[in-house]
């Protein structure tokens, strides 16, 4: 645990302690009467609300929309389903400006659905709930359906033999055994949406706004850094609640399960329930995911003077403005950089902290899970001007190094790591551990030929999470990228705040290229993975 709990301390407890203490303490003194005159005014407990329903709203519609993906991912096996894994993570690593602007230019005025029928969904709550089904679409089906690609499917195949129905197999059987995953599904989707800042800016309009909106409204176009500090605290609370719930929950009902292979479970589509499913699955992702990325590839030639590549060659050009000090194409190798330095943290980071909760218990062990989770539901926008306010001194005077973005990066990577890989390690039954050491194997070869084999997946679901999350990750980074190293989100946010259409069409050709950097990469990733299972390394 002293990893995790040294790196927490400095690069989260620091930074956000210090904007909570420039708001709330002046003179020498802490001023709490401030939390009352804050969470008092009308337009604070709209956002609290607005905040609160929202996020539970696009949970349950993510999980709704996209446990029957988790099933097709676990149990079916067709041709080109690691293309179509891909496909369905490279939402997930969008910069959240380009969800907002692609479901825009989908529903908003002037949008296909508009231009088609004349129907706009744009500063409605029913966007904002689309866009954030589309974003968190992967993280249902690679959370759940990479622990359900792993149950022994003779389990629910006895119930039945006994004479359960198929549903009644599938509720008492699997769903508990899912539980824990479903669980660290639905908490990472509704701290993601409950602190959701560019897509509810963008398709909610002024009519809507969340805890993460207001934040960045108070700390930067009114540097009202009290109001700031006061909402970030409410988050801090909310957050620690929820993470109290799930932990206590999914603790119940975690038991030690018998897992398999995915080669092992997955079986071709036959008959017509089957297919009827596949056909759903495929049509809403389709719709949902893959009808947003088309519209931001077509405009990204779309010019002027017709479809040409004229954007993609402005890339290659050093910015007269002095904005950015390097061609847009450089930033394409400082995302990738970035991004696998961050991976690599995080699966250190984090590996150690789910071992550590694997073998360990007690209200500290539980107390250290919760932080384990607390960069997910608290203000990017706070980590990041927390960074600049504390990491410029020595001995830890960062600000002038490369290193600072993949820290922030990783603090985001860490929780998938942590997620993904505990209930796996926690479902490894402690008797075969036990097997190992009364046959004179050391700790470290017990978890070398017991854990490792088994959570070996696992570790390379987190690891796509992590360069996910990292390749895509833009509340911290916007502030303290510096303009001759920006990262690909930073630069597409930076050209879509600037007037003019070759702006406009360079910001869709950076996030086409992101796209396409994302795809090869989980492509890569596939491959690595099943190449692994397939030579009996799992």
């Amino acid at each position: 645990m002293a990893v995790p709990v040294a790196f927490f301390a400095l690069f989260f407890a620091w930074p956000v302690a210090s904007i909570v203490e420039r708001g709330l303490r002046a003179d020498g003194t802490w001023r709490f009467e401030r939390f009352g005159e804050t969470l008092s005014r009308p337009e604070i407990l709209d956002v609290l609300w607005f905040t609160l329903w929202q996020a539970l709203a696009s949970t349950a519609l993510t999980l709704l929309i996209a446990l029957p993906g988790a099933y097709v991912f676990a149990r079916f096996d067709f041709p080109g389903k690691g293309l179509l894994r891909a496909v369905v993570t490279v939402p997930f690593v969008m910069p959240t400006v380009m969800v907002g602007t692609a479901f825009l230019a989908l529903v908003g005025r002037g949008g296909l659905l508009d231009e088609l029928w004349g129907v706009r969904l744009d500063t409605t709550v029913w966007a904002i709930l689309l866009a954030h089904v589309f974003f968190n679409y992967a993280v249902v089906v690679r959370t759940v359906g990479g622990l359900w690609a792993q149950l022994d499917p003779r389990q629910e195949e006895a119930a039945r033999v006994l004479g359960a129905s198929r549903f009644t197999a599938w509720r008492t059987v699997t769903l508990p055994a899912l539980a824990p995953a479903v669980a660290a599904a639905a908490l990472m989707v509704f701290l993601f949406t409950a602190g959701s800042f560019a897509v509810v800016q963008i398709l909610g309009g002024p009519a809507y706004s969340t805890l993460e909106t207001e934040i960045y409204r108070q700390t930067v176009d009114r540097f009202d850094l009290t109001t700031a500090a006061v909402l970030t605290l409410v988050q801090f609370v909310a957050v620690g609640v929820v993470l109290a719930v799930h932990a206590r929950t999914v603790r119940r009902r975690e038991t030690a399960l018998k897992l398999v292979a995915p080669e092992q479970t997955a079986r071709r589509v036959k008959g017509l329930g089957q297919w009827t499913l596949f056909g759903g699955v495929l049509v809403s992702i389709v719709l949902l995911l893959v009808l947003p990325l088309a519209v931001l590839v077509e405009r990204s030639f779309a010019t002027s003077d017709g479809y040409g590549l004229d954007y993609y060659r402005a890339l290659q050009s050093v910015d007269p403005s002095g904005t950015f000090l390097v061609p847009m194409a450089d930033t394409i190798g400082n995302s990738l950089r970035y991004a696998l330095v961050a991976t690599a943290l995080a699966l250190v980071i984090g590996g150690l902290a789910a071992a550590a909760l694997t073998r360990r218990a007690g209200r500290l062990v539980r107390g250290f899970d919760a932080l384990l989770m607390l960069p997910l539901g608290v203000s990017a926008v706070t980590v990041g001007f927390g960074f600049l306010i504390t990491l410029d001194e020595p001995p830890f005077d960062l600000r002038a190094s490369w290193i600072l973005v993949p820290l922030a990066q990783a603090l985001v990577g860490v929780p998938f790591v942590v997620r993904t890989m505990l209930p796996v390690l926690r479902a490894v039954d402690e008797r075969l551990r036990e097997a190992a050491a009364v046959l004179g194997a050391s700790p470290l070869r017990a978890w070398r030929e017991v854990d490792l084999p088994l959570v070996r997946r696992a570790v390379l679901i987190a690891a796509g999470f992590a360069f996910a999350v990292s390749l895509g990750e833009f509340g911290a980074t916007v502030f303290i990228a510096r303009p001759d190293n920006p990262t690909l989100p930073v630069a597409v946010a930076r050209l879509l705040g600037r007037p003019g259409e070759l702006n406009y069409g360079q910001a869709m050709a950076l996030s086409t290229i992101l796209m396409v950097v994302c795809a090869v990469s989980l492509l890569l990733l596939e491959r690595l993975r099943a190449g692994r299972t397939a030579s009996g390394e799992f």
